[in-house]
């Protein structure tokens, strides 16, 4: 296994030996390896597979301050029409660690970061928390373009080549009774005329 920050594991930076007094801050360059994502069954790539991601931490009389940031392309089918799409991501996440937590029982969301563990609770698992904020930074539809018209629900065309030759007669079942009301409307107008 390849070696991250000062011996520890690849994606792993073992905030002891960055040795940071209350007040002081440090920056590292992290190396981070990530998977592919997966979305209604698609799988997304990012591009690089490796990141170099730069982690902020800054120490206080209260605790350890977090800030990761990285940024990376996903390549994926369109949401819409299954096209290859790309969209590039840029993560930029915060976390924070309380004093004297180390040995806490029961984690707390707003005084715990979930991705240190080790002795103290000092060892961050930069590749964990790069993985969930760039899951995090997705936007709610990865799409080809962005007027993206997709594909016919009927007979699948792709309606971004040409329209399709379907014709819908149906009435979708959630608005009929929007139907039923226009048609008493009308029968109650045409009483009163």
């Amino acid at each position: 296994m390849s070696e991250g920050h000062r011996g520890a594991p690849e994606g792993v930076v073992d905030l002891r030996r960055l040795d940071l007094a209350p007040g002081a801050g440090a920056r590292v360059d992290v190396p981070v390896p990530l998977d592919d994502i997966t979305l209604g069954g698609q799988p997304y790539v990012p591009d690089p597979r490796v990141v170099d991601a730069r982690l902020d931490v800054g120490s206080s009389g209260s605790g350890i301050g977090l800030r990761l940031r990285f940024t990376t392309a996903v390549t994926g089918p369109c949401q819409r029409c299954l096209a290859p799409s790309s969209c590039t991501i840029a993560v930029d996440a915060r976390d924070f660690q309380a004093s004297g937590r180390a040995d806490a029982h029961e984690a707390d969301d707003d005084l715990d970061c979930e991705y240190l563990s080790g002795p103290m609770r000092m060892e961050l698992d930069v590749a964990a928390w790069a993985r969930d904020a760039l899951a995090e930074a997705l936007p709610m539809s990865i799409l080809c373009r962005e007027d993206c018209a997709g594909l016919c629900a009927r007979c699948g065309a792709d309606l971004n080549a040409s329209p399709c030759e379907c014709v819908d007669d149906e009435v979708d079942p959630r608005w009929a009774a929007l139907g039923e009301l226009k048609e008493r409307l009308g029968e109650a107008t045409d009483d009163d005329g």
